[in-house]
């Protein structure tokens, strides 16, 4: 069977995926993206930092971009890649959860991050709403109202500095986990208190969020919490092709997003989880220019083999 041939496979429609795929679709390149609609922002009702779309749902944001990237001859197909297999000199054949298949001369992965959410009643339905990540995404929709960290997770006391300059009424819970000395001394010189006790459910109400849970049965009443979740990078698709990961699962080996695997990158959050949307599109349109250089020696090479 004959497979539709691409020069670039992009697994992943977020900003990245998209941004990426509109770059090599502008530079005349072949380009077929593999995305479910399930991006890791889904939750959040608006984007922000994103100059001239602040505020913009990401939705939106997604739709206006498929737009664009179809108007230069992007492919879509609706369905996560399941598996990859090939390499850069016989190409890559990529196979969607709905069976299709195609081929590509180089991939971009696009697939970002898993945020592993504590595993308490309420945490679920609070993402994105009133269980927050980025301060640089909501603290200004937060601001001055009472907040909460949740704490026992690594980075977190850094995060509650951070975010006290959004508001003056901030509580670290320390989720049961021993709090250094140090780190109560910065938190308290900053004015923000300290709540001990383990974290059992984030209370909703409808739509109302009424505060935290402690294991003692009170309740820390704030408006949001703050958390820094860990995150899982769905590299699949790189460990199935033998790609180097390192020991937090992530597969660049370099900030260029390049992997151990010739003629296979990553972008967006699968280089840095943190990355806000404008940062992870950035990277993307930067990551597209060079795939499409790398084609460009390949054309050469193939070209002058030609000529023998």
């Amino acid at each position: 069977m004959t497979l539709d041939q691409f020069d670039v496979a992009v697994v992943g429609g977020g900003a990245a995926g998209l941004s990426a795929a509109l770059t090599l679709g502008r530079s005349r390149r072949s380009v077929v993206i593999f995305d479910a609609g399930e991006p890791r922002n889904a939750p959040a009702a608006e984007m922000h930092g994103f100059l001239s779309r602040d505020g913009l749902a990401p939705s939106e944001l997604l739709q206006v971009g498929r737009g664009e990237v179809i108007s230069y001859g992007v492919r879509f197909i609706g369905h996560t890649a399941a598996a990859v297999r090939g390499d850069v000199d016989t190409g890559f054949v990529v196979t969607a959860g709905n069976g299709t298949e195609i081929a590509a001369r180089r991939l971009i992965l696009a697939t970002g991050v898993e945020d592993r959410l504590p595993a308490i009643p309420g945490a679920r339905e609070a993402w994105g709403r009133f269980l927050l990540h980025c301060p640089y995404c909501h603290g200004y929709e937060v601001r001055d109202r009472p907040l909460a960290i949740f704490g026992g997770l690594p980075g977190a006391v850094g995060q509650a500095l951070l975010i006290r300059q959004w508001t003056t009424d901030l509580t670290y819970v320390t989720n049961g986990m021993a709090l250094a000395e140090e780190d109560r001394h910065k938190l308290l010189a900053r004015g923000i208190d300290v709540r001990e006790g383990a974290i059992t459910a984030l209370v909703l109400d409808g739509g109302r969020f009424d505060g935290i849970r402690l294991d003692g049965g009170h309740t820390v009443r704030v408006d949001a919490v703050f958390i820094r979740p860990p995150a899982r990078p769905r590299t699949e698709l790189i460990a199935s092709l033998g790609g180097t990961l390192d020991a937090s699962g992530f597969a660049h080996i370099d900030p260029s997003g390049r992997t151990s695997i010739p003629g296979v990158w990553v972008t967006g959050n699968l280089v840095d989880p943190r990355a806000q949307v404008i940062t992870a599109a950035g990277h993307a349109n930067a990551v597209a220019m060079e795939v499409n250089a790398n084609l460009v020696d390949d054309d050469v090479h193939t070209a002058l083999l030609a000529l023998d």
